[in-house]
């Protein structure tokens, strides 16, 4: 009996152990439940932010940049937006990649490596860039409603019917659809959305390729020359501004480093989260580099110096019209995907803030559980649907009012680069590895950093020429095309 009796204690104590181990095995080092992303979800999410619908205007960037400058400079923006990367991943964690305290966003990491000043010069301008592009994208994606409403009307009335419409519904359609989306509570339970949307981004990248390969058959010879647009197309002057906005449009191209830490919060580790997110940024970035140099130059071979502004909405092509009504239903769907991955920082941020300052509030604090068949149950909290509905209600008022407002946003793209592309990944770096003032790898650093200042104050200055002339024209609420 006696024992049976330590069988049963031994039993009972192994039976805690492994119940006590299990429950330790399903949570992280910091309490939060265990991350589950890896190499695969990690590019899915780059993916889904850098191939936004700026790769389609990447012919019409080369069209002003020529066949020797214009895919140099592609390159040179993607070897930088890898560099820098590569030293942002080195700051999820504060000292030691493995074990030390982890920065859930980007600006907890300056916080904790810069502080002080930096951190709040950081904050306005990352959140700024962020609500920028999710104006940017309401206004994109209306245009791909409009260019499938356009696309119709062409293929029944003929292509030199007028077929006005006007951008306005498309917004408030879209707008609509990102307060559902809006509704998810947390970046990390977004992973299928960033695969559909990667694949999205496939879909019309590819169709956009297709028929510049199709259209370069056609014309039986490669179109565009070494130098550009040619003077006499464009003034001297024009031809210098384009050029610069040009720059300001591959940057922004490729400007997804203010989310690189909130994606690397949702790798799991074992390997260290750095080494995966290294591995992921290195594949996402070769992959839109391809898709990038390929779109763009061959936009740019179909149509030389009137290639378009945006390569599926610009008319270059009229049929066949299912497909480009496919291909721009796509970049629809994408942007969608690519709005929440943006946009989540900021909601994350404002709720953390309102949590901590009011954290008896049961409006801010309150979740209700909701069954959805199928699907398990959804925590509504109320302060989450109305601040989050309140947001994109924002920027989608914003996109009405200002319907040209990508180039507002070639603006914060251009400005954005620099800062959080390059200074603060350089600084923090810096500071987290000890480099020495002066030393060989400082100067380096440092050269770099200001070679992307330079680049960003002169992509600037061509996009905001470029909002210029837009105003000289501007007639609120009257159709778009």
């Amino acid at each position: 009996m006696p024992q049976m009796g330590e069988n049963a204690v031994a039993a009972t104590k192994n039976h805690h152990q492994n119940y006590n181990h299990q429950v330790f095995e399903s949570f992280d080092d910091d309490g939060h439940l265990k991350r589950t992303g890896n190499v695969w979800t990690a590019s899915a999410h780059i993916i889904t932010a850098v191939i936004g619908s700026g790769v389609l205007s990447l012919a019409w960037a080369i069209a002003q940049l020529g066949w020797v400058a214009g895919p140099a400079v592609m390159f040179l923006f993607s070897f930088v937006t890898f560099y820098t990367s590569s030293l942002l991943t080195d700051c999820y964690r504060t000292a030691d990649p493995v074990s030390s305290k982890r920065n859930y966003t980007y600006m907890d990491a300056v916080r904790s490596i810069l502080g002080g000043a930096k951190f709040k010069a950081c904050g306005l301008i990352q959140y700024l860039n962020l609500f920028g592009i999710a104006v940017g994208y309401t206004i994109a994606a209306s245009i791909s409603m409009m260019a499938i409403k356009r696309s119709n009307c062409f293929h029944e009335n003929g292509e030199r019917s007028p077929c006005h419409t006007s951008s306005y519904p498309y917004m408030i359609l879209f707008g609509v659809m990102e307060i559902f989306m809006s509704q998810i509570p947390d970046f990390d339970q977004m992973w299928w959305l960033s695969i559909v949307a990667a694949v999205m981004s496939f879909t019309y990248s590819a169709i956009g390729l297709g028929l510049g390969i199709a259209q370069v058959a056609a014309n039986g010879a490669f179109k565009g020359s070494l130098t550009g647009i040619s003077i006499g197309t464009v003034t001297q002057t024009q031809k210098i501004w384009r050029s610069f906005q040009a720059l300001g449009d591959i940057a922004f191209a490729y400007s997804y480093s203010v989310i690189l830490i909130e994606i690397q919060d949702t790798i799991r580790s074992p390997p260290a989260e750095s080494k995966t997110m290294k591995k992921a940024a290195k594949v996402s970035i070769a992959v839109t580099t391809a898709f990038y140099l390929l779109c763009g130059c061959m936009g740019y071979a179909a149509f030389g110096d009137l290639a378009p502004g945006n390569l599926l909405t610009g008319f270059g092509f009229y049929n066949p019209f299912w497909l480009l009504d496919i291909a721009n239903a796509a970049i629809v769907v994408h942007l969608v995907g690519a709005y929440q991955v943006f946009c989540q920082p900021i909601f994350a941020f404002v709720e953390k803030q309102v949590a901590q300052r009011w954290p008896e509030n049961y409006f801010l604090t309150k979740e209700f559980k909701i069954p959805i068949p199928g699907c398990g149950t959804y925590k509504l909290n109320l302060f989450r649907l109305v601040w989050r509905t309140g947001f994109v209600i924002s920027t989608t008022v914003l996109s009405m009012l200002l319907p040209f407002f990508n180039d507002v946003v070639g603006i914060l793209g251009a400005l954005g680069f620099w800062p959080l592309t390059v200074y603060f990944p350089v600084e923090m770096y810096i500071a987290q590895k000890r480099i020495a003032k002066w030393s060989t790898r400082w100067i380096c650093l440092q050269m770099l950093s200001m070679a992307c200042l330079v680049m960003s104050v002169v992509a600037g200055a061509g996009s905001i020429a470029g909002v210029m002339l837009d105003l000289k024209v501007y007639k609120p609420f009257k159709p778009t095309y």
